[in-house]
Formats: C-alpha cells, sequence, structure tokens
C-alpha cells in the first residue's frame, strides 16, 4: 500500500506536531500514512475542537486495527457490530458513533484522527 498521496491542484496545510511538520489536505486527513501518531490525534482533537475520551480512541485504534488487517476502511456495520458487543446495545449504534465524532461521524472524523484514507468516493 502506498503510504504517501498527492493529487494535483490539492489544497493542503501543515500541521506541528511536536515540532515536526506533518501535511494534511484540506480536510486535515494524512498525506502521508506513516507520520500517524498519538500526538497527531491530540492536535486534530484540537484542531477540531472535540475533547477525547476512552471510547474515541476505542474507535480509532478500532478503525486502525481493522485498516492494517483488511486494507480498507472499517465499514460502519462492523464498528456498530464490535461496539454493541463491546458496550452496550445503546452505545453500539450509529446514532452514538455519530454522536462522538460530530464532524462526519466514524468514517470521516474517525479515519482522519485514526490515519486512514478517505472513505471510498471521497477522493
Amino acid at each position: 500500500m502506498k503510504s504517501k498521496l498527492h493529487y494535483r491542484n490539492m489544497q493542503n496545510f501543515t500541521m506541528k506536531v511536536n515540532g515536526k511538520d506533518i501535511l494534511c489536505d484540506g480536510e486535515g486527513y494524512l498525506l502521508d500514512l506513516d507520520a500517524w501518531s498519538e500526538d497527531y490525534v491530540h492536535a486534530s482533537a484540537q484542531r477540531e475542537e472535540l475533547e477525547l475520551t476512552s471510547e474515541h480512541w476505542e474507535v480509532i485504534y478500532f478503525i486502525r486495527d481493522f485498516h492494517e488487517k483488511h486494507g480498507v476502511q472499517a465499514p460502519v456495520r462492523d464498528m456498530i457490530k464490535h461496539f454493541r458487543e463491546v458496550w452496550s446495545k445503546e452505545k453500539g449504534s450509529s446514532r452514538y458513533l455519530h454522536l462522538m465524532f460530530p464532524k462526519g461521524g466514524p468514517q470521516k472524523q474517525g479515519n482522519r484522527f485514526a490515519g486512514v484514507r478517505k472513505p471510498k468516493g471521497e477522493h
């Protein structure tokens, strides 16, 4: 899998993380997936005005693990199934996951924080 992505004429910005410049596209997705770190997540959450909880981290690591094992983004239905078993029926729901990640739900905002590509069809 290619870890660096560049599109011609793409708007991007640089985020400072621990004194290092991290290049992101205009929506905040990493252009170099190898640049991901927990500090990047903290910087992104601060930029997007989201206070991270242990549940956010569980979702972020679920997305990363799924992506590493399968090479694709985790479908929301797989997230729901997993978190319904881990948390409860109420919390393991699309509604709850979208409340946790209010700027695009777990497939957009969650993917940004997890350091995986935009959902299919968003490129």
